[in-house]
């Protein structure tokens, strides 16, 4: 039986899985002494290095903590002329950075020896994005003493997660930052806001559900626990965090007014992601296919290279709408700012 529960939580905050470098082990180990909880993105990790971070937060904390997991997609529909083009497209970003792009291929990341991981490790909460796990993926994390928890976006994934047997639903709204978890990477995302969409959905489900997206004041997160959520999932505020592992070129551009708003792009991945609009987006936003995880192979290195000089108009800047209420602090801070009573 799985040991966690929400109810445990001192404060009703999970800090969101945060893959590229946010969600470092300091920052999912003071979330859970804050009274919250912190989850490790073990996406584009290895299955070993996901293990060396458990043992890292384990080390650092003896509080509950998560492993969020990005579920492959089955049988993805790729276009090679689509993908081609677009590679070219991007040929003369490659010379200015002076990268050479790979050659994209169907990666798994790792997933079952991840899965492997969490049920060896004993990880109290896995959550999983972009996907459903198997059935008996669930059971033998349960069996492991983990709770299971995905990520939905509209209310027939909600119906389809219930049926699994899991624990906990994430709601994910269009105004979260990042990518929304869409089930198949071709599908365009629900658009209904956060609230509405926790109205619509909350009848539907004895689940408890985790509601995110743009929440980035003590009053988005009152609304939403108003609207039936048992917690809430932040991630743009803590992008800051002293204990984030965030580059300073992602810190220095969330307050960078010549990139608001927020928009949503497939441009650097392939995937429906919310970020802030630069130079790179408005350059090939309208010709990205839909196509995972083969065009986030193709920019990595781009993107790389663009970290390195400090260039935030050629880098994914995932943000949600409220990212300019985002503010440097600990992450205790942070949690005080959002629940007082965590202060």
């Amino acid at each position: 039986m799985s040991t966690f529960s929400l109810d445990s939580l001192e404060a009703p905050i999970v800090v969101a899985p945060m893959a590229g470098g946010p969600s470092s082990p300091e920052l999912v180990a003071a979330a859970a002494q804050s009274g919250g909880l912190g989850f490790l993105a073990a996406g584009y990790k290895s299955a070993d290095a996901v293990r060396e971070q458990v043992q890292q937060v384990r080390a650092l904390t003896d509080r509950p903590f998560g492993v969020n997991i990005f579920v492959p997609e089955r049988d993805p529909q790729i276009d090679p002329t689509e993908l081609a083009q677009y590679a070219d497209r991007l040929a003369l970003d490659a010379e200015r950075l002076r990268v050479t792009l790979p050659t994209p291929h169907a990666d798994d990341d790792d997933y079952d020896a991840k899965l492997e991981v969490c049920a060896n490790e004993h990880v109290p909460v896995v959550s999983f994005t972009f996907g459903l796990p198997a059935r008996a993926a669930i059971a033998d994390l349960h069996d492991a003493g983990s709770a299971v928890w995905v990520t939905v976006t509209n209310p027939r994934d909600v119906r389809s997660a219930a049926s699994r047997g899991i624990d906990a639903l994430v709601l994910q709204g269009p105004e979260a930052g990042g990518h929304r978890s869409t089930f198949t990477a071709a599908e365009e995302p629900d658009r209904t806001p956060l609230l509405e969409l926790l109205d619509t959905v909350r009848p539907t489900t004895d689940l408890p559900i985790v509601a995110a997206g743009g929440l980035a004041t003590p009053q988005d997160v009152r609304d939403a626990l108003d609207s039936g959520a048992a917690a809430v999932q932040v991630g743009t505020m803590f992008v800051v965090a002293a204990e984030a592992g965030t580059s300073r070129t992602y810190r220095d551009a969330l307050h960078d007014m010549r990139l608001a708003p927020t928009c949503v792009t497939r441009a650097f991945s392939g995937r429906p992601a919310r970020g802030l609009r630069n130079t790179f987006i408005t350059t090939h936003h309208r010709w990205a296919p839909a196509i995972y995880p083969q065009v986030n192979q193709l920019t990595a290195p781009l993107r790389a290279a663009a970290g390195q000089r400090g260039d935030r108009q050629a880098v994914s800047l995932w943000a949600g709408t409220g990212h300019q209420m985002a503010k440097p602090g600990t992450t205790a801070e942070i949690f005080a700012r959002l629940w007082p009573a965590a202060g």
